[in-house]
């Protein structure tokens, strides 16, 4: 090629090459805006535990029993939330009282890999967290009201698709929270596929996400469980996920209604929460590393100490306020 040719390669590697140390500049001022918005936009204090990482799918366990827990309903149970309730419900007595969150992390991810299970679990939370805090579901300044929304789905008589161990883990988590720390029947709302309870549809799931955050006041502990599926879609946001994906929860109704974006969660049950609540969630589905949107994150199978300011919160928020909306597909 031509002299010319050669210095207008050179020229474009080097705009590319400045295009690039710009953004990276950007990025890290985002992650500072957004760092210094956080606690504006979160009130509450929130902690998630998730059943894996975001490119991760989680398992079933095909008996229970392996793990030591109560069977009320059947054999079947997600694999982490059997596995945190071995931990802290061995055998029906109170058995985490000294373990820090790390500890009971650490624990899971431990007993999962002892089963062959290769998911990692995660916690996320709204603020830094004191990882050799001691695990506590109810808070000692936590002297008001303690609320629960538990759901489990089976997809009954969907396939492919319908699981068995959700419910199971429903009836598990209730008799867990009601016996150790103290929720009351009155105050916990179950959405299950079992022709009892109300349907764990779209609707009826963030109506329940809604007015758990409407109904609670400085001073109440919130539990919400989640057993079921969990996908990825495609991002809606400019520049919010990394992968270009959003992580969702599925609805019993998902063909009619579509899924429950991390998005909606946030803005649904995460930011409307009061200051002075306590927000304990657990999603044990696939793909939950980041559904709730929280900033920091701490992985089981980390070699840090503390938690890490994750790379996507609020970015969306941020380009979207000045790009809108992406078109629809």
């Amino acid at each position: 090629p031509p002299p010319g040719e050669y210095a207008e390669c050179n020229r474009l590697g080097r705009a590319v090459h400045t295009i690039q140390a710009n953004m990276g500049w950007l990025r890290r001022k985002i992650v500072e805006y957004k760092e210094q918005k956080q606690a504006s936009l979160i009130k509450a204090e929130v902690r998630m535990f998730s059943g894996c990482e975001d490119h991760q799918t989680s398992a079933d366990v095909g008996n229970v029993k392996t793990f030591e827990l109560p069977d009320p309903a059947g054999r079947s149970g997600g694999a982490c939330t059997s596995a945190m309730l071995r931990i802290l419900y061995k055998e029906k007595q109170s058995s985490g009282e000294e373990l820090s969150f790390v500890d009971v992390l650490k624990q899971m991810r431990t007993f999962l890999a002892e089963k062959d299970y290769t998911q990692v679990p995660q916690l996320a939370s709204s603020r830094p967290i004191d990882l050799d805090e001691k695990f506590q579901l109810v808070p000692k300044n936590a002297t008001g009201t303690r609320r629960a929304l538990l759901i489990g789905i089976n997809y009954v008589g969907i396939e492919p698709g319908e699981l068995t161990g959700c419910h199971n883990d429903v009836k598990n988590i209730k008799e867990y929270i009601m016996d150790v720390h103290g929720f009351e029947e009155e105050n916990i709302v179950v959405l299950m596929d079992d022709g009892i309870h109300d349907p764990p549809t779209k609707a009826n799931i963030m109506e329940g996400y809604e007015r758990i955050a409407k109904e609670s006041e400085p001073g109440d502990a919130v539990f919400c469980h989640f057993s079921g599926h969990g996908s990825q879609v495609k991002d809606d946001d400019w520049f919010e996920e990394e992968d270009g994906l959003d992580e969702t929860l599925v609805p019993v109704d998902f063909k009619e209604s579509g899924q429950i974006h991390d998005d909606d969660i946030f803005d649904t049950l995460v930011v409307p929460m009061k200051e002075g609540v306590t927000l304990t969630c657990f999603f044990d589905c696939c793909h939950s590393g980041s559904v709730m949107d929280l900033p920091y994150t701490f992985r089981a199978d980390s070699k840090e100490n503390e938690m890490v300011l994750g790379s996507t919160f609020g970015i969306g928020g941020v380009f979207s306020g000045f790009f809108g909306k992406k078109s629809e597909d």
